[in-house]
């Protein structure tokens, strides 16, 4: 079982995002749209299944997932990628 990360997380900095995000190919202007967003995180964790929650002013995400099994996470209105 993961370490226990249930709880409301909040975004303090976001130190050479941009640079992570164009490594990533994300073009320029979600580049600059993300980099002004400080979102908060809720994480719900039952043993290895997990959802993670992205809440900003910009949209929210949720992410779900169980530990250690792939999964497809789909970035449609983001930059419309599939990521395994």
């Amino acid at each position: 079982m993961p370490a226990n990360f249930n709880g409301y997380w909040k975004m303090l900095s976001n130190d050479n995002f941009e640079e992570y995000l164009k490594a990533l190919d994300v073009n320029i202007a979600v580049r600059k749209i993300a980099n002004l967003l400080k979102p908060d995180k809720e994480i719900i964790q039952n043993g290895d299944h997990m959802i993670i929650k992205t809440l900003s002013t910009f949209r929210n995400y949720i992410m779900e997932f169980d530990v250690g099994k792939e999964f497809e996470e789909d970035l449609a209105g983001v930059d419309d990628r599939k990521c395994m």
